[in-house]
């Protein structure tokens, strides 16, 4: 299968910068999208920003302009850079990737995996 670690989190004051990142593993062949979702205590998951493997963006409306999402294809590696944090930004982040992967030698099925979350705390 595929796994998704992530790391980054803190704690940090608003108005501060933090980098998240989301490194995947496993037997993979490709992976289509990469993205983050964060939930908040009470309230869904929702999504935070997703990337295609060709580049292609979107933002919550709530993060545009403030953070930058991008991916290293060669590393399976997807970043969050988060800048002018608020305290409404506080929330476990979750990355999520889907593609295909090698179940065997010449056998290939789809993934859509979940890391284990991270949290990000921003003080007012």
């Amino acid at each position: 299968q595929v796994q998704l670690v992530e790391s980054g989190g803190g704690l940090v004051q608003a108005g501060g910068s933090l980098r998240l990142s989301c490194a995947a593993s496993g037997r993979i062949f490709i992976i289509d999208r990469m993205g983050w979702y964060r939930q908040a205590p009470g309230k869904q998951r929702d999504l935070v920003a997703v990337i295609t493997d060709s580049g292609t963006t979107t933002y919550a409306e709530s993060v545009k302009g403030r953070f930058t999402l991008s991916r290293d294809n060669a590393k399976n590696t997807l970043y969050l850079q988060m800048n002018n944090l608020e305290p409404e930004d506080t929330a476990v982040y979750y990355c999520n990737a889907d593609g295909e992967y090698y179940k065997a030698i010449s056998w290939r099925e789809t993934f859509d995996a979940w890391g284990q979350g991270t949290l990000v705390t921003v003080s007012s």
